[in-house]
């Protein structure tokens, strides 16, 4: 008995290895599916009142396109450009849309970041505001005032371009650094003598305080939108920033033949009258463009101008940071 034991005996211990690694492996296994199925992907986007990506936000496209991938999205909104574009820098988000002039600041100041797509001109919506009763009838009226915008953004562009060509120099205004919200009230107040901003702030100022669009951006800027990415993301992940560009086409096209249906839509979330809302979606046409040479030109007269003017402190090169997606 004792030598049947002895035989059988090395037998087991091995069944009892191969079992317990067999089970060892079963756990490890099953805990690699889970942490793969828990660490779902994730895509992360920026976005501000009344741009592309908020009207894709609230219509759920890009989550059913991209539920099949396996795919998530984290929407994060911002006040501007200049803000949205360092949380990209710091990582806190993948891509963004943003006017023109803050891409320009973002690298001068050390971002990284790179351009993905471009947006159609809205240069109709965007201008410089002045009360009724204002004494500023002129452009060179601005001498001497106090101008309220957003520092870094593409009202910033606009009104030095504005200035120049009603002979001026950007040091004949006192500027006001103020965010959208903050320039409103300022503007209201009589705080400042001028504001310049962009639509839908522009509309819903000019239906509700009394005032108009001293000039808009005709001849002055196109005031382009531009889809930024993390430069990282973008070259991982080109396939999937082609969907999402497809995405806010899709959007745009939907925006720009149901004007009214948008309007409604767009109101009730940033909490602005109906009227104005439509104002602002029918000055302007949504869309998506690739990033041509005569896009990135003029880019990169914005970012020359700011050098020029000791804005930003070195000279750089936007056409280096073009990332196509569409090839």
């Amino acid at each position: 008995m004792k030598r049947v034991v002895k035989r059988i005996a090395p037998f087991l211990a091995l069944s009892v290895l191969l079992l317990l690694g067999g089970v060892l492996t079963g756990c490890a296994a099953k805990s690699e599916g889970a942490s793969s199925n828990s660490s779902s992907k994730v895509i992360r986007i920026g976005y501000q009142k009344n741009d592309p990506f908020m009207i894709l936000k609230e219509r759920g496209t890009l989550e059913k396109r991209l539920k099949p991938m396996g795919m998530k999205v984290e929407w994060n909104e911002f006040q501007d450009g200049p803000a949205m574009l360092e949380a990209l820098n710091a990582g806190s988000i993948d891509v963004g849309r943003t006017g023109n002039s803050p891409p320009i600041f973002a690298i001068s100041a050390g971002s990284d970041l790179v351009f993905i797509a471009a947006g159609k001109s809205k240069y109709e919506g965007s201008g410089i505001l002045v009360k009724d009763n204002s004494s500023i009838k002129t452009l060179a009226d601005l001498k001497g005032k106090k101008v309220g915008f957003s520092k870094g953004s593409s009202s910033h562009y606009l009104i030095i371009k504005a200035l120049k060509m009603a002979g001026l120099k950007y040091s004949d205004i006192t500027p006001a650094f103020l965010n959208p919200g903050d320039a409103r009230v300022a503007f209201e107040k009589g705080d400042i003598d001028a504001w310049v901003v962009w639509d839908p702030f522009t509309a819903d100022a000019e239906n509700s305080i009394g005032c108009h669009l001293l000039v808009n951006g005709k001849g002055i800027t196109t005031d382009r939108d531009f889809f930024v990415a993390n430069p990282d993301y973008a070259k991982k992940n080109k396939k999937l920033l082609r969907i999402v560009m497809d995405e806010v086409q899709k959007s745009s096209d939907w925006t720009n033949t149901h004007q009214e249906e948008a309007a409604k839509m767009i109101a009730s979330i940033i909490k602005i009258d109906e009227s104005s809302m439509l104002k602002a979606i029918q000055r302007r046409v949504y869309g998506v463009d690739p990033l041509t040479s005569d896009i990135m030109n003029e880019e990169q007269d914005i970012a020359d101008m700011f050098y020029d003017m000791k804005i930003i402190p070195n000279k750089i090169n936007v056409k280096d940071r073009v990332l196509n997606v569409y090839h």
